[in-house]
């Protein structure tokens, strides 16, 4: 193994990252070295990028989707599962840290809300030791109370083994690189449909065909919805959505805003949408939102994850007159990473679009630009 690793570096907001080395940490007990496999190229980094995001320490290494094999352990380190972990395994890590003791870790079992959390890639810096802390990067240290899910123990075993068999599945079964995604828009997605679940039989409306909304509409199929609408204006996406399984799709550029809510009122016999999910990270989508929502139905929030803008609302028409939920979601905990990264699992056929578009550590700027200019649907940083 090399003494030292690199990494691209965010040293000032909208110019090009700056490759560096930094020296491979001593590791203290329970912490583990990871060799990044596949980073995933979020919205939120491109946020970031370009100054949106007032948590930013500079300088630092972005990334907070990541997948990687341990490269080196100190003491014993357990999976979410209770499984010991060794050099060589295959793992993906939730993004946030928490205490685990505050009010809303220990009494209210809502570990997302935690005020001490802090995130891989987001906020941490690489100013002082370890350095290591972002996904942009040959290696990660992951902290002694990170929560691992190792991904040979997601992959159903009746397919390789029998349920006494010592056999390990090998890494090579999944490409890393399909996996990035849950670790922020698939978890966060989950965080969504465990606050509000669609019924089975229900009518489900997207807004926005990114990542995001590609995880709302899989989620909502699998939850036995019988009508996914997604509304967007990029025709190659709203077609991967239909491969994923939405029912209809709206191009917001080629359709006026009455226009698609008497879509959705044909489609539901003039009630509305049951769930309605914004996955836009715009304050414009909100108002035609909670107006699809039929009366007693839910608008999930998911996509705002930085400053974007206000909105005007009708309080009694809008929303006490209609009697609807309106629930906010902020990123997620370990529960949703793991019922993302199943999900993709069990469809990773349909996932492997979200890993097209690969770059070396190396282009990482050129991948911020690609998402940027939305050329790319999800960019993927990848070991050579």
């Amino acid at each position: 193994m090399s003494k030292s690793a690199s990494a691209m570096v965010l040293h000032k907001f909208n110019e090009p990252l700056e490759q560096r080395e930094f020296p491979l940490p001593d590791l203290n007990e329970g912490e583990l070295l990871v060799k990044i496999s596949a980073s995933g190229v979020c919205g939120s980094d491109v946020h970031m990028w370009l100054g949106k995001d007032p948590r930013l320490r500079l300088p630092m290494i972005l990334g907070h989707e990541g997948v990687g094999q341990i490269a080196k352990l100190r003491g014993e380190r357990h999976n979410v599962h209770g499984v010991p972990l060794h050099e060589g395994d295959l793992i993906i890590w939730n993004r946030g840290v928490t205490c685990g003791r505050c009010y809303f870790c220990a009494v209210k079992r809502t570990p997302a809300l935690c005020p001490n959390r802090w995130v891989y890639g987001i906020m941490t810096n690489c100013a002082d030791p370890p350095y290591l802390r972002g996904c942009y990067a040959e290696y990660i240290l992951l902290t002694s109370n990170t929560d691992i899910l190792r991904i040979s123990d997601l992959i159903p075993h009746s397919k390789f083994r029998t349920p006494n068999s010592e056999f390990r599945i090998p890494n090579s079964l999944i490409d890393p690189a399909i996996l990035v995604s849950a670790g922020c828009s698939g978890a966060t997605m989950a965080h969504a449909f465990d606050l509000h679940s669609p019924d089975v039989g229900d009518t489900v409306v997207v807004q926005g065909p990114g990542p995001l909304g590609i995880f709302a509409v899989a989620f909502a199929k699998a939850r036995g919805a019988s009508e996914i609408v997604v509304i967007g204006g990029t025709p190659s996406r709203l077609e991967l959505c239909r491969k994923f399984g939405a029912t209809l799709t709206l191009n917001r550029n080629e359709t006026t805003v009455d226009e698609r809510r008497q879509h959705i009122m044909d489609l539901t016999d003039g009630r509305g949408a049951d769930v309605v999910i914004e996955a836009t990270g715009s304050s414009e989508a909100v108002k035609e939102g909670v107006g699809l929502v039929r009366n007693g139905g839910c608008y999930l929030v998911t996509g705002f994850g930085n400053p974007e803008g206000k909105v005007e609302l009708d309080c009694f028409a809008d929303i006490s007159r209609k009697n609807i939920c309106l629930q906010g979601v902020w990123v997620s905990d370990t529960k949703h990473l793991l019922e993302a990264v199943r999900l993709v699992i069990d469809n990773a056929g349909v996932f492997s679009a979200l890993a097209v578009d690969k770059f070396p550590l190396a282009q990482a700027t050129k991948a911020l630009e690609a998402m940027r200019d939305k050329k790319t649907l999800k960019g993927i940083i990848v070991s050579s």
